[in-house]
């Protein structure tokens, strides 16, 4: 049986990965036991047909079979990628911390990372780079102005920092 050679390369910092990783472990060696325990349980209560403790338990048991494969697929197909660039005239690249600033509605500077789609988190100032904002910065240098297409409108941003 041939391999697939299609694989989708994850991008993702060492910590993101590390986070992964933890995950799996916890799915594999806690969250197994309790949903089978749960099983059991149900199981034991009789009819099978009218069992709604068993019926939910199945179904969280296949999201955490589901998802215990999507995160092995991951972690082997994961590519670290480095923190940050050293140079203050080096592009934008995915690992980059920049400062932009919205000039369109002349918000206050935000700080982002650039990280790949599996570690993207708005609440952590983590936008991924196949956001329409993270792509439009890949390859750009301090003080370029791009302009944004997103759900809201489309905006100018300034790139004011690189780090």
């Amino acid at each position: 049986m041939a391999k697939n050679n299609t694989k989708k390369q994850v991008l993702i910092t060492k910590e993101g990965l590390e986070k992964l990783v933890d995950e799996l472990a916890n799915f594999k060696s806690v969250r197994r036991k309790e949903i089978a325990a749960r099983l059991k349980e149900a199981i034991s209560y009789g009819d099978l047909s009218e069992n709604s403790e068993y019926e939910e338990a199945k179904n969280e048991q296949a999201f955490i079979e589901g998802r215990i494969i999507e995160l092995e697929k991951m972690i082997d197909n994961a590519e670290i990628i480095t923190e940050g660039v050293k140079s203050t005239d080096a592009t934008i690249q995915i690992g980059t911390v920049i400062t932009v600033q919205n000039i369109t509605d002349n918000d206050e500077p935000e700080t982002y990372t650039i990280v790949g789609s599996t570690e993207a988190d708005p609440t952590e100032n983590k936008i991924s780079n196949e956001s329409p904002i993270g792509s439009a910065l890949l390859g750009k240098t301090k003080n370029d102005v791009i302009k944004v297409k997103v759900p809201a409108g489309i905006f100018e941003f300034k790139i004011l920092k690189i780090k």
